[in-house]
């Protein structure tokens, strides 16, 4: 059955993988296979209206429910360009599908809702009573009513108020089956976290995250750069296992004290503790041989040399064969902080897949962010690849002008063997050889920190040279 699903106006290329792979769990393969969206009647393809064809109000309920963008999701009784339209085409509703909810007793709510235009209280109550020829026989119940209904308008607006651009009107009236939680992400908002690192993950990003991985009770997650626990928290608020690891001991051991540290942030939530979290190297996994596909899920956010470099085991002098490797004194391991050298990220991506490749169960998510420069929009951006892996989803977040991120999930569709490893080991090196020159040596820092060109300084060609404010945002909202 159809339904309309009304999205939160951010975070755009998010917002259909998060429902697919939603979907993923709470539907049969074949329900998944006959998933399909199509737009609203003159609708942009970033609106926030979409139609999403679903098995059962049940899977698009707990859909709606638990997703982080879906602001709500409807059984549409009727749309229209004006409330003529509107009013045809409900009263045009099949009555079994609205008698149910129009009984005496029952109770209910009318909302009004807008896009890209702003009601005064005075209009919203002059639309509501516009539906008199609805046949509701209940009572209004503004608090806590049974069924809840909402009227949704846009408006055919110019493009420059960095929405869509919307050629035609457009009105919705349905019944709301599910929506997202709205308290969630103020509960767990960065600034009330006990413990905070200078890379802790945006709630909303985290969650959106253990959406993609499919955190669910039963299900071991893993983060290799676990830092604070943002991740893990999210993945763990759905009811997963969590474990994670850093190459910093102060991270994982100590934080900021007994009262300050990975651990309090899952107790400020009342969330269970992490399995285990490990002071160890992404280039060299603990991992004894042999071990093979224990995670369900690995999600996390490698560092990539912006706001903070990635590191490995080794000191400088170590990393370039000055000094051999030593064994610490039992007298003096406790306290004792290992040497680290440059980590770049196309050494830490190829750890990462390979990790994966081994780690995962089949079937298991391996989801990352993987920064993209900006300079070319109209250029072809290249993924690292993995023959253990397929691709499902990537997903951009625009952060400035000069680079993104994407979101990239990927699923592991095949064993892992040496000779699995061989091949993605000379498809890395044929990757970085043709896509990823950029990302060595810290050029991402140097091409987001950069000063702009000398001649944009000028205060004569100031205005010249400003560039316009774009008509439509699209992915930058």
């Amino acid at each position: 059955m159809w339904y309309l699903c009304f999205f939160f106006h951010r975070l755009l290329d998010y917002r259909k993988a998060e429902v697919e792979s939603l979907a993923q769990l709470f539907c049969s393969e074949q329900e998944l296979h006959d998933l399909q969206w199509r737009l609203p009647l003159h609708h942009h393809q970033d609106s926030p209206f979409h139609f999403v064809n679903l098995p059962s109000e049940e899977v698009a309920t707990k859909i709606a429910n638990r997703s982080i963008l879906v602001k709500g999701m409807y059984e549409l009784w009727g749309e229209g360009g004006s409330y003529e339209e509107l009013e045809e085409s409900i009263q045009n509703y099949p009555d079994e599908r609205k008698l149910p909810y129009l009984e005496s007793d029952s109770t209910f709510k009318i909302n009004v809702d807008t896009f890209g235009k702003v009601l005064g209280l005075q209009e919203q109550t002059q639309r509501i009573k516009g539906f008199h020829y609805i046949p509701f026989k209940g009572r209004v119940n503004l608090r806590n009513p049974e069924h809840k209904f909402w009227l949704m308008e846009t408006d055919n607006y110019g493009a420059n108020n960095g929405l869509p651009p919307i050629v035609e009107r457009r009105i919705f009236f349905g019944r709301e089956i599910g929506g997202a939680d709205r308290k969630l992400l103020p509960t767990y908002e960065l600034k009330s976290r006990t413990y905070l690192g200078p890379t802790a993950m945006d709630a909303e990003i985290a969650f959106l995250m253990a959406n993609q991985a499919l955190a669910t009770p039963g299900k071991l997650v893993y983060d290799p750069f676990v830092g604070t626990g943002s991740i893990l928290i999210a993945a763990a608020h759905y009811g997963a296992m969590t474990m994670g690891a850093d190459i910093d001991i102060r991270v994982v051991r100590d934080g900021k004290g007994p009262d300050c540290n990975v651990w309090s942030n899952f107790k400020q939530y009342g969330l269970p503790m992490p399995i285990a979290l490990l002071r160890a190297d992404n280039n060299l996994p603990p991992w004894r041989s042999g071990l093979k596909e224990v995670f369900d899920a690995i999600i996390c956010d490698p560092p990539y040399g912006v706001r903070a470099g990635g590191r490995k085991s080794g000191g400088r002098k170590l990393l370039k064969g000055v000094v051999g490797p030593c064994t610490v004194p039992d007298d003096k391991r406790t306290g004792h902080i290992p040497s680290t050298g440059a980590y770049t990220l196309v050494e830490c991506v190829h750890d990462l897949l390979d990790l994966a490749a081994r780690m995962l169960v089949m079937g298991g998510r391996l989801v990352f962010f993987y920064p993209v420069l900006r300079e070319d929009e109209n250029a072809e951006t290249h993924f690292p690849e993995h023959p253990c892996f397929k691709l499902i989803a990537s997903s951009e977040q625009i952060l400035s002008s000069r680079y993104s991120r994407v979101l990239l999930t990927m699923v592991k569709t095949s064993q892992y063997t040496e000779e699995v490893a061989e091949a993605a080991r000379i498809k890395h090196l044929d990757f970085k050889e043709n896509h990823l020159n950029w990302l060595e040596d810290g050029n991402l820092h140097s091409a987001v920190f950069s000063p702009a060109d000398a001649q944009l300084n000028g205060a004569g060609d100031a205005k010249a040279t400003k560039e316009q404010k774009p008509k439509y945002r699209g992915k930058y909202v």
